[in-house]
């Protein structure tokens, strides 16, 4: 009895023991083919991605939109009640005058731009001087190759507030607010795939270009900056009413009231810049600098999805450090160079495995549903037998509720070279629009028997809506369902349905 009573528990043990591990069999996940690839990635164990936090700061658009608010609307000549003494502020103005090619003067208009920034936008200031230790180094890299003042780098806080996808009521776009007219001048592609004016490195390259060619023309820093923002049109206007004056407070009120605003707002964010401790001012660090990322050029299209997947980088990163691709795919063409910009720690893994990587996409293009050739389609389907038999043209009329696999199959053809016949290229058909099908298969509109009060079909077993519809041919499914008010799809043998078709 206890050898029974023995063996029983031991049964017993042994049954739950293989159960708990088929339980831990079946829920351990099942490694994918990317999963797998993956594995196989030489790693590298440098560490600089962007943090989640400090990535949306720097796509933040709100900044933008205040100071393109901020010029529009600013009033400079109202006086603004803030603590700074005009003594002071003249002080501090000749120091930045003596170290500086810019014309900088005290008056008031300038003096009310500053006390308003400093009132009303101290902490976005922050902010920007934060997002400006990530540009600022490659901004003037690019301004000393040009032999332009370095301060002008205060010129895309201005324009944009440091956002690579910033847009402009009028147009204009990028970190340097190109317009497309002038971007397209300076070599800037703009097309469905990509907008060059987004990208950080060629706008700044195509700014560096425009603001030398409107200093030769010009002389004066002030005013290329008032010829930026207006064009160089406007300024020579200005000039002209103004009795030929090249002094820009002279001018200033001959130009548009944004570029009136435009200079006070750049010399007023460059004391801001230049005098951040005296105001107390305490940005944070950047956690990554635009030299900490790097390019390479793509051998094969690629979508930002792919990529994530691939390196394990958020798409969002990914999208702002490649703000020149509108539809988040890089796209290849074998006329024209197009570059992925990653963190150098990212970049280093994907050179590492970069045979893998293509591997992985021409993996993915075995998913693609091919095209069909209509015309090479037809050709042969004019010409081709079955049975010994030529295929013939006809048209059949969609019916509602009718799919294309329901056609295909009642007429004995593809559902590829349906498509294929009639251009379709998704799933989607309408009701009353005609088909051309080649098929040997005569298909009448009406061959079910009709009386008043309909025919009658009985389900058998086996029996499907679908493969009855199949027997009663230009009827679906749904018009069984709806003369039979079925509501799902469960049908039972000895069910008496009626067919109106």
């Amino acid at each position: 009895m206890k050898k029974l009573v023995y063996l029983s528990l031991l049964v017993s043990t042994f049954s739950f023991a293989q159960e708990s591990l088929e339980q831990h069999t079946l829920s351990f996940p099942k490694l994918t083919y990317l999963d797998s690839l993956k594995t196989t990635f030489v790693q590298h164990s440098t560490s600089n991605c962007i943090d989640e936090r400090w990535l949306t700061e720097l796509a933040n658009s709100d900044l933008s939109e205040a100071m393109f608010a901020d010029i529009a609307n600013i009033d400079i000549d109202d006086s603004v009640a803030y603590d700074l003494s005009p003594e002071l502020l003249k002080q501090r103005l000749k120091i930045l005058n003596s170290k500086s090619p810019f014309n900088i003067e005290y008056n008031p208009a300038l003096e009310n731009t500053i006390k308003s920034f400093l009132k009303h936008r101290t902490k976005s200031f922050e902010r920007l001087m934060a997002i400006s230790e990530y540009y600022f180094p490659m901004f003037e890299e690019h301004l000393a190759k040009y032999n332009i003042p370095l301060e002008i780098k205060y010129l895309a806080i201005v324009e944009s507030a440091l956002n690579p996808r910033a847009k402009s009521r009028v147009g204009a776009s990028g970190l340097w607010q190109f317009m497309y007219p002038t971007g397209k001048h300076f070599n800037l592609e703009v097309n469905s795939y990509v907008d060059e004016r987004h990208d950080p490195l060629k706008a700044t390259e195509a700014a560096c270009q425009y603001l030398s060619s409107l200093y030769k023309i010009f002389g004066d820093w002030s005013m290329v900056l008032a010829s930026y923002n207006a064009g160089p049109g406007n300024v020579s206007k200005a000039i002209r009413r103004s009795g030929g004056s090249q002094n820009y407070w002279n001018i200033r009120h001959n130009l548009p009231r944004e570029t009136a605003n435009y200079v006070p707002a750049f010399l007023a964010t460059m004391y801001i810049y230049e005098f951040k401790k005296e105001h107390g001012m305490q940005p944070k660090k950047a956690a990554l600098t635009y030299f900490e990322t790097d390019t390479i050029m793509v051998k094969k299209q690629m979508s930002f999805t792919h990529i994530s997947e691939l390196l394990d980088i958020p798409v969002e990163q990914i999208e702002f450090l490649n703000p020149i691709y509108k539809l988040n795919i890089i796209p290849y063409m074998y006329d024209k160079a197009h570059y992925l910009r990653l963190p150098k720690n990212k970049m280093g893994l994907f050179v590492s495995n970069e045979e893998k990587v293509y591997a992985y996409l021409e993996h993915l293009d075995t998913f693609k549903e091919k095209a069909y050739y209509a015309s090479t389609v037809e050709r042969s389907a004019t010409t081709s037998s079955t049975s010994g038999s030529q295929k013939q043209l006809q048209y059949h009329t969609i019916r509602s509720g009718e799919s294309v696999g329901l056609i295909a199959s009642k007429y004995k053809v593809s559902v590829a070279n349906l498509k294929a016949w009639n251009n379709i290229k998704g799933n989607n058909i309408i009701a009353g629009k005609k088909l051309k099908i080649y098929s040997t298969q005569s298909v009448a509109v009406k061959t079910a028997p009709k009386t008043s009060s309909g025919a009658s079909y009985t389900v058998r077993s086996g029996d499907s809506l679908y493969s009855i519809a199949k027997q009663f041919p230009g009827i679906s499914a749904d018009d069984i369902k709806k003369w039979n008010d079925i509501s799902g799809n469960n049908i039972q043998p000895g069910m008496k349905l009626k067919i109106n078709g």
